[in-house]
């Protein structure tokens, strides 16, 4: 809601917009200590991109059923999605990032994206964009389907690398420890 009533005001794509506030959430990390990492590079850039490539080629129908799968499909495929690549420790996206840090403060990771995308809401209402009833759903089912995949797929963190120091040559990198 807030990227469309962005693209409507300015006269520009969805994609671009998500570009441009997903950089800019990132100063929200500052007081949250987060840290960016490749993955937050590439959510920032890759999702707007791809919104503005796919969006005028996705299927519209006035039919019920149809619309019901598509949500329910868009909504699990946005959980899990995020689960994975939240899992994967190669930094999270501009709104993930907020939601893990939120958390790391005391709030459930469904709490903490339940509130991003309630405030996402307010925003988008606030610019003239009514909500549907798939925001509707998304907004409250994706924080506690995110919560229940993200577990499940993240991995261990990496044991830190041993060096050794060589007068000569500098550091050399051992690769992990052994046990």
């Amino acid at each position: 809601m807030l990227h469309t009533g962005i693209s409507r005001h300015l006269g520009i794509s969805v994609g671009v917009v998500i570009e441009v506030v997903g950089f800019l959430l990132l100063i929200l990390w500052i007081p949250l200590r987060q840290r960016p990492g490749v993955g937050t590079i590439l959510n920032a850039l890759e999702i707007g991109f791809v919104v503005d490539l796919v969006l005028p080629h996705l299927p519209d129908t006035d039919r019920l059923l149809p619309r019901l799968v598509y949500l329910a499909a868009g909504v699990l495929t946005m959980a899990l999605g995020s689960g994975l690549y939240i899992g994967s420790g190669l930094g999270t996206g501009p709104r993930d990032g907020i939601m893990v840090g939120l958390h790391r403060r005391g709030v459930s990771i469904r709490v903490g994206r339940t509130l991003i995308e309630l405030s996402v809401a307010i925003g988008g209402m606030l610019l003239g964009v009514r909500p549907g009833v798939g925001t509707v759903v998304f907004m409250l089912g994706i924080g506690p389907l995110v919560q229940w995949f993200l577990p499940a797929f993240t991995l261990p963190p990496r044991p830190p690398r041993r060096a050794k120091v060589d007068p000569l040559v500098g550091t050399i990198d051992l690769g992990a420890p052994t046990t």
